[in-house]
């Protein structure tokens, strides 16, 4: 029973551990954490003007402009972190007229959930899955050839890429790509444009 009893202890204590944000702000143009190229980075954030880039540092960087200096004091970017898996989260700030950078290393497998508003995601390689509920995503793809699998849908809108080939608009368009790649990308607009380029 006491072995019971400090193994459930043991659990709870790493679980805790994993759950502490590694790094958390408020108020500040500038945030820097480490993170290990080729990682997984689940993101969520506020509705806004996002762009989200691929650089040559393991390391996440997020800087964010615009709304007054009284809103911009209430943003706030938590990063948990645990090896090679991340949970970045950005909130609290102005719903219009707002831009938010973030840069993470150019390997990296994205998860991106956002509501509302313009997002981007240039030069990334990794598996992606990103959805938009309701606005403009541009995703750059890179070389077609890198994905096992693509899917790409909007209920109401426009879905464009360049890339495969595909251009349609109206209701539930979609599209389904095989091939023989490392990677795969799943990309979703509820209401809006979806553009893979």
């Amino acid at each position: 029973m006491r072995r019971l009893g400090l193994s459930a202890l043991l659990l709870l204590s790493t679980i805790a551990f994993a759950q502490k944000p590694l790094a958390s702000e408020t108020g500040k143009q500038r945030f820097e954490a480490p993170f290990p190229s080729g990682g997984h980075l689940r993101l969520e954030v506020q509705s806004g003007d996002i762009r989200i880039t691929g650089g040559d540092d393991d390391r996440i960087k997020v800087r964010y402009y615009g709304g007054s200096a009284e809103q911009a004091s209430k943003v706030t970017v938590a990063l948990k972190a645990e090896g090679g898996d991340g949970d970045l989260r950005i909130h609290g700030g102005p719903d219009n007229n707002f831009q938010i950078l973030i840069e993470v290393p150019r390997q990296t497998h994205l998860y991106v959930r956002m509501p509302f508003g313009a997002l981007q995601v240039l030069n990334i390689s990794g598996d992606k899955d990103i959805e938009l509920h309701s606005g403009e995503l541009v995703i750059s793809v890179g070389n077609p050839k890198d994905y096992a699998r693509v899917e790409a849908s909007v209920y109401s809108g426009e879905l464009n890429s360049p890339s495969f080939g595909i251009s349609k608009g109206g209701l539930f368009r979609s599209f389904t790509r095989e091939g023989s790649g490392p990677y795969t990308l799943h990309a979703h607009v509820g209401t809006g444009e979806l553009i893979l380029r």
